[in-house]
């Protein structure tokens, strides 16, 4: 084998890996707050943060959370699709050297396995950060979700200024 495949296939074995470790905060952080935390308790943390223990049927915002049970088979499907377009995507620029579009793929791959998980095993997704603004709390919110905002973060500043500038220069 070549040294520039076995690089490249590093490479893969890396954005891999930070998928999987975002999976496993993901899950470990759940875990801990089902065990320990009652469901819909709240926490302060301090005075715009609250550990609290949700349950969320729907996706972000908890958009479907309301329609009837169909939306969970619809966003493993979709997670799974998504998920599977990703590590092909993640296997395809690994020769290529993009950082900041391989780690915005792999921070959106583990965010998307960590609730993919939920939602077959338990059928909605855990969900236990709560932030406040002023008097209104933001959606709560865990670490797959997190992980997915990064990782759209960094896939936005790609685009932005990055991805096609190797034909330009």
């Amino acid at each position: 084998m070549s040294e520039a495949k076995i690089s490249s296939n590093t490479r893969f074995i890396a954005w891999m890996s930070i998928a999987m470790l975002v999976v496993l905060a993901d899950q470990v952080t759940k875990w801990a707050i089902v065990e320990w935390v009652s469901l819909y308790e709240k926490i302060p943390l301090n005075s715009f943060i609250n550990l609290t223990h949700q349950r969320n049927t729907g996706a972000a915002f908890s958009f479907l959370a309301d329609a009837g049970g169909w939306q969970r088979w619809f966003f493993v499907a979709l997670a799974t699709g998504v998920s599977a377009a990703i590590v092909v995507w993640l296997w395809r620029i690994r020769n290529e050297g993009h950082a900041v579009l391989a780690a915005g793929l792999a921070l959106v791959l583990g965010g998307a396995v960590g609730n993919l998980i939920d939602r077959i095993t338990l059928g909605y997704v855990t969900d236990f950060i709560q932030v406040w603004f002023g008097n209104w709390p933001f959606p709560s919110f865990n670490i797959a979700d997190a992980g997915i905002s990064v990782g759209a973060a960094f896939l936005i500043i790609d685009a932005l200024f990055f991805s096609g500038r190797e034909e330009e220069a």
